[in-house]
């Protein structure tokens, strides 16, 4: 469990030693309400608490049980339970912060309270917004929400990520797996990829004869060298991918005659995972804290809203530019944004940082590929540093990407653990 000297030690690891006397603002009695309990908003609301203990924090989630997304695709494509990707909050409550389990139903940034789907009122003195995202349902004609249950998307974990699992281990023999992947931007870049990986490792072993199909919205994806590669190696035949420049823009999905038509061409499919283009979680949008992409434009120094008043976001749902929408990134946001927090209660000004992300995606639970980025904020955006970062080599020997694949799992575990443990 972190505590408030390993707190400390990450302020001082990434340059913010001189916000360290943030302990000490417990006097002004200030109330922080946190909208959503996921890698953003616990690990936000969990460091808060530790730096300034008499702050009153509240962390506000709709759902007793976190389903983790990272690691998730080894549900659909192995053995693994969906008990080790859930999370609850009595952690988090016994460090302090206020823990309820509500929806929020509307934000007065006037009065600064949120309103609960119990009626309840909470007021405010800074308001983050830590929601994830929402699926746009009606950006592919033919797929709703009711549709979702013949077609799963599977990209907010939990009960999709074992309807899908049970539909491709029920498929027939040969039978043909399409998985429809949007165009940018969207939570988890490789993710679509490293869950292709996974079902073909599975298909590879229980149904070799049949066919992944990926019908993608865009032309270059994450790592796409690296998983390219390693599907030829491993997979052989087994996965297609298609690219916008291909004709696989869809244009319409049919569940029940399990058809995909393209611009070009029509698929027909025994297992389809469609994952829907993306938008900021709906509280964000109630709240008029996003723009006209559907997603929450920030101050990049702070994560503070530019739209809403003493309102930060951060996750997924906010514009972080060139850093990707991904829980390692989510993480670290909250962590520079609690500090940021802190330092406007003393009305003192944001301090610029850098930050990282790193992805870890699994081609198989043996073979991991990586890509890294070190990001600081100029010109009011997120700009990755030129000669930081990196991919995993090409030419790496199997025992390095199995080394990436026992980080990957080093990495969930250290990030779960501070995060609910």
């Amino acid at each position: 469990m972190p505590t408030k000297r390993t707190t400390l030690k990450y302020l001082a690891a990434t340059g913010l030693a001189s916000a360290a006397g943030c302990a000490t603002l417990g006097e002004a009695q200030a109330k922080v309400v946190v909208i959503g309990g996921g890698f953003g908003g616990a690990t936000l609301a969990r460091t808060l608490k530790q730096a300034a203990p008499t702050l009153q924090v509240t962390l506000i989630e709709a759902n007793p049980v976190y389903n983790a997304c990272p690691f998730s695709n080894l549900v659909i494509g192995t053995n693994r339970p969906l008990t080790a990707q859930q999370f609850r909050y009595q952690n988090i409550a016994a460090a302090g912060v206020e823990v309820i389990t509500d929806r929020a139903t509307d934000i007065d940034a006037s009065s600064r309270t949120v309103s609960l789907a119990s009626g309840d009122q909470l007021n405010y003195d800074r308001l983050v917004l830590a929601p994830g995202i929402e699926l746009d349902f009606e950006a592919i004609p033919g797929y709703n929400r009711s549709a979702t249950e013949a077609a799963p998307h599977a990209w907010q974990a939990g009960a999709q990520t074992t309807l899908l699992r049970d539909q491709i281990r029920a498929m027939r023999e040969g039978g043909t797996v399409a998985m429809v992947v949007p165009d940018n931007p969207y939570r988890c870049p490789p993710g679509p990829y490293e869950r292709a990986s996974l079902i073909a490792h599975y298909l590879r072993v229980h149904n070799p004869r049949a066919k992944l199909l990926i019908l993608d919205n865009k032309d270059n994806f994450s790592k796409k060298t690296l998983f390219m590669q390693a599907w030829a190696d491993l997979f052989g035949g087994l996965i297609e991918w298609q690219g916008l420049s291909d004709g696989a823009a869809v244009a319409e999905i049919d569940t029940t005659s399990q058809t995909i038509y393209t611009d070009f061409d029509k698929v027909s499919y025994d297992v389809a995972n469609i994952i829907p283009p993306q938008r900021a979680g709906r509280i964000a949008q109630l709240a008029g804290a996003t723009d006209a992409s559907g997603w929450c434009p920030i101050d990049a120094a702070s994560f503070a809203s530019t739209l809403l008043p003493n309102t930060y976001v951060i996750g997924d749902a906010a514009i972080a530019n060139a850093m990707p929408k991904s829980a390692f990134a989510a993480n670290a946001q909250a962590k520079n944004c609690a500090i940021q927090i802190l330092r406007s209660l003393r009305d003192l000004s944001p301090l610029p940082s850098t930050m990282a992300n790193t992805c870890y995606s699994l081609v198989n639970p043996d073979y991991a590929i990586s890509v890294a980025g070190v990001y600081r904020p100029q010109q009011n955006r997120w700009q990755p540093i030129e000669g930081a970062g990196g991919t995993s080599p090409q030419d790496a020997s199997i025992d390095q990407r199995e080394r990436e694949a026992r980080y990957a799992e080093a990495w969930y575990d250290t990030v779960t653990q501070q995060v609910f443990g």
